[in-house]
């Protein structure tokens, strides 16, 4: 089960991490919140700023925090009591970790979620251009799901499931998942006191889930199959996690410098070429967009963003979101990927520079009709 232990630790190599913390940590076992230690995340957090690297920080704890302030020694089972809990613990969440980032001179973000915001593809490129701007900007994306408006995502939901999406959304290399256990165990080390530590595995090897089949604590809705099926999932794009115990000292500093804790699960792919297999396969043509000969030549050749100004036609109707191709004047197909506008605001802007966007349009949301990140490309230079 340790097939990478010679491989150099995926969190020392990763500039762009999401980490997931669950609400025993937060909460200090849903006795409320645990400023201490939401203090030392803020600090390790701000430390990995200054080495370079971008951070999303995704955190449990509004419902259990809620549930401290309103006095409730369980978690309730209506939706109602959830939503309403989880409104009352969003305030002291939010407060917590700006008071406690401002201390490092950091700003922060609240960024509520849910399941389908990241299955809509307008609603996907939304989410991933405010997360990248806030990124770009060094604000640190404090994110949680929007317990107070979902339905069927309180009780089926999870945190390690959105940290995976998140991940995903943001093409990060490496999810660090910090819980309450030292890491993923061979059996149930609470009954198999034989249990050993998994070190080192492949996300997505089958016998994983039945090592971690089992329930999670009372006050989160996860056990260790949950982060072990959120490894298989932000595999899919091509990012790496790691599961460790929340209350290592200055575990994510260690981790950041190349020390093993608690159990990696390694994705096959790289991220690029995870995400990548994922365009090709996943998505449905929408319409095309044909471009000049200069605009063929910088996506086949420079692996460039599609700007507005290389296109010369817009064929069929599709909206923000949507899958196009992308082809030359003699119709051949050269790539396809996620436009960034509708057909009609696309034909209104093409052979335009993107500085007249806001201009034609009345706003702007992006200077490119495609992000190349949102791009497959499918046709080599001769």
């Amino acid at each position: 089960m340790s097939p990478a232990n010679t491989a150099t630790p995926v969190v020392s190599q990763s500039k762009r991490l999401v980490v997931k913390v669950g609400s025993s940590l937060v909460t200090n076992e849903g006795r409320g919140l645990d400023l201490a230690a939401v203090a030392q995340w803020a600090a390790q957090i701000a430390a990995l700023h200054a080495q370079g690297r971008q951070v999303v920080l995704v955190s449990s704890g509004a419902i259990a925090e809620g549930m401290a302030r309103l006095g409730w020694a369980r978690r309730p089972n209506t939706m109602h009591e959830l939503q309403a809990a989880a409104a009352v613990g969003q305030m002291g969440l939010v407060q917590a970790y700006e008071v406690a980032f401002a201390g490092h001179g950091l700003r922060t973000a609240q960024i509520l979620l849910t399941h389908e915001d990241l299955s809509d593809r307008r609603r996907y490129l939304n989410a991933r251009s405010t997360l990248y701007t806030l990124l770009d900007l060094g604000v640190v994306p404090i994110v949680n799901e929007n317990d107070t408006v979902v339905t069927d995502e309180i009780r089926l939901g999870d945190n390690d499931t959105l940290g995976a999406l998140v991940t995903n959304l943001i093409e990060a290399e490496a999810l660090v998942i910090l819980t309450d256990q030292s890491g993923l165990y061979s059996a149930d080390p609470r009954k198999d006191p034989s249990a050993e530590l998994i070190s080192t595995a492949q996300a997505g090897d089958p016998a994983l889930e039945t090592m971690a089949g089992g329930a999670g604590s009372g006050i989160g809705t996860g056990g260790m199959l949950t982060k072990v099926l959120a490894a298989r999932r932000a595999a899919n794009s091509g990012g790496s996690t790691v599961i460790a115990s929340g209350r290592e000292p200055d575990v994510l500093l260690r981790l950041a410098g190349g020390e093993r804790i608690g159990t990696e699960l390694r994705a096959l792919l790289p991220v690029r070429s995870a995400r990548q297999r994922w365009l090709v396969n996943q998505l449905r043509l929408r319409g095309r967009v044909m471009l000049d000969k200069g605009a063929v030549q910088a996506l086949t050749q420079g692996h460039k963003s599609l700007l507005p100004i290389g296109v010369i036609a817009v064929e069929g109707e599709f909206e923000r979101g949507d899958v196009v191709a992308c082809i030359d004047e003699h119709g051949v197909e050269c790539g396809r990927g996620l436009i960034n506008y509708s057909a009609s605001d696309a034909r209104r802007i093409m052979r335009q520079p993107s500085g007249k966007i806001a201009d034609i349009l009345g706003s702007m949301s992006d200077t490119e009709l495609i992000h190349r990140d949102n791009m497959v490309f499918l046709r080599r230079p001769a």
